[in-house]
């Protein structure tokens, strides 16, 4: 992957993780999350949203995930991205996968088809009116991996011990790896919360300061509900905390009230 975008890695970051088991989410979860650059300065707001829909007689699911910087961060570098995924409910394939960037006038308006069958993904770039068949299999785009993850079993794993998945962004397929690093209680604005704690291994570069920047937490119950996302860049750092939920599919477990 050439190029990283931070809001894409922190989507499909915050949830690789998010829960063990099927029902760990439902149509109607959202989720707010406040995004602050260098522990202080009000960088935006991001959004992941869930409903049920349906696409030819498929049942699907469709994700989609929003982001904005706004304040002192906006006025000096306006966001405005929206990430779209469609995917099969049992199975969890994707379908359709939607990129709409604009990022300090850099703009991605991209749209990627996958054919499971024919083990295909077509890449419709609109911004330069290019169409790209690639061969693929066993892959999901950044958003759908979000929820095919979900359904793993956490429960026994130890450690050091790593997640990995094939992941299709843009016009290739990379290996992605989490590394499951323990638990530990944090404090957030809904109270003092449990949590399994997680480092993706990304790619170091112009973004990221080295290869583990990068650090999760998610709440250690039955939802799995990513708390705190913390990323030290190559100036400064980016956090996202949970600011507003609704929707989850289980309850919330909280130790006690702040």
């Amino acid at each position: 992957m050439k190029k990283t975008h931070l809001l894409l890695i922190f989507f499909f970051c915050i949830h690789i993780v998010s829960a063990q088991h099927v029902d760990a989410f439902k149509s109607g979860e959202w989720l707010k999350y406040r995004m602050s650059y260098s522990n202080f300065l009000n960088a935006g707001y991001a959004e992941l949203s869930l409903k049920k829909t349906k696409r030819k007689g498929k049942e699907l699911y469709h994700a989609k995930g929003t982001g904005k910087t706004t304040g002192v961060i906006g006025w000096f570098f306006k966001v405005r991205d929206r990430y779209e995924s469609f995917f099969t409910r049992r199975t969890i394939d994707p379908v359709h996968f939607v990129r709409r960037v604009n990022e300090g006038g850099h703009i991605i308006d991209r749209d990627i088809y996958f054919d499971k069958e024919k083990k295909t993904a077509l890449i419709k770039n609109h911004k330069k009116k290019t169409e790209q068949t690639m061969t693929v299999e066993d892959v999901q785009d950044m958003i759908s991996a979000v929820y095919r993850l979900r359904n793993e079993n956490l429960s026994s794993m130890e450690v050091n011990e790593d997640i990995e998945m094939k992941l299709f962004f843009d016009y290739e397929s990379f290996d992605f790896k989490m590394r499951y690093l323990g638990t530990e209680i944090i404090k957030t604005k809904f109270g003092k919360v449990k949590c399994l704690k997680f480092r993706p291994i990304v790619q170091a570069g112009r973004v990221f300061k080295e290869k583990e920047s990068v650090t999760i937490w998610i709440s250690n119950d039955k939802n799995k509900i990513p708390l705190k996302v913390k990323a030290s860049l190559a100036v400064g750092s980016l956090r996202a905390d949970l600011n507003a939920f609704k929707g989850l599919a289980n309850p919330f477990n909280i130790i006690y009230n702040n």
